[in-house]
């Protein structure tokens, strides 16, 4: 195992985000440049597991060409996607304990998909559009996990106005007008937050269709199940969005409900069969 394809670039890759979670909070100020050192140090963890998801996915140290999928890699290619969401958005939203909190998450989504790669489909043993349904779970899951990245940056940003405070913890001057914290309006941050809910709905309907129109014969499991109910709680929140101008705390609820229903529908049902049944997934 330890000779595996997979496992220097999962050994970078903790490294790194070993170094992102123990640089002390006080050397990264909101609103300063990332250190240069911790910044190389999160790309070459960030680059490195992207190499660690490639080679897992792809199955590249199978005997035969294939492709190979599991509830550890499902939350690796996640926790990658928001990360590399939060990297885009540093240096408006350079928040020290939010990028200790991925970089944690990151480490161990890592370590776990190492540890339980998942199963291997050979070539001919799955479907031609098998493929593009995995890409487009995997972007769902990436999408809401940005969108929640968000909803806690709101509700910190928003706890943070209330007690008076914003960016560094000073009290707010006039180059941070009111209604605006973490270096950007709370409305254009909650208005972000809802584009990715969005988008992810976008995703997960388009993987619930391919799954219904290639898949056969159609099943009913755990995995479809809690999909199509948290396909559901996301159409209720852009509705309610839209419709009755849902906002906050009331907008946070339906997503974090939508996200939680959509980590049971794969990783979870995953988890039960491979860990702890022992059974092989389809």
């Amino acid at each position: 195992m330890i000779l595996s394809p997979t496992f220097w670039p999962s050994v970078l890759a903790v490294i790194g985000y070993a170094v992102a979670i123990g640089w002390p909070q006080r050397a990264e100020q909101t609103g300063h440049r990332v250190p240069t050192v911790l910044a190389a140090f999160c790309l070459l963890a960030w680059l490195s597991q992207a190499v660690a998801i490639g080679v897992d996915v792809l199955a590249l140290d199978a005997p035969q060409a294939g492709a190979r999928f599991g509830f550890a890699p499902a939350l690796s290619v996640t926790s990658w996607l928001v990360l590399g969401v939060y990297a885009l958005e540093s240096r408006r939203l350079g928040l020290p304990a939010v990028r200790q909190t991925l970089a944690l998450l990151a480490a161990v989504s890592v370590v776990l998909a190492w540890v339980f790669p998942g199963r291997t489909h050979a070539a001919g043993q799955i479907d031609a559009w098998a493929p593009l349904h995995w890409v487009t779970g995997f972007a769902s899951y990436g999408l809401i996990g940005a969108a929640l990245l968000h909803a806690v940056l709101l509700t910190h940003a928003e706890r943070r106005l209330r007690s008076g405070t914003a960016g560094s913890g000073q009290i707010p001057s006039p180059h941070r007008p009111a209604g605006q914290a973490l270096g950007m309006p709370l409305l254009r941050l909650e208005s972000l937050t809802l584009k990715f809910v969005a988008a992810g709905f976008a995703m997960l309907s388009l993987t619930l269709l391919l799954g219904a129109a290639f898949t056969s014969p159609w099943k009913w499991d755990h995995k479809t199940i809690f999909s199509v109910l948290s396909w559901c709680v996301f159409a209720v929140l852009l509705v309610g969005r839209a419709r009755f101008g849902w906002r906050g705390r009331q907008a946070i609820r339906w997503l974090i409900a939508g996200s939680l229903l959509l980590l049971l529908a794969y990783v979870g049902s995953r988890f039960v069969l491979e860990i702890l049944l022992h059974r092989p997934a389809a």
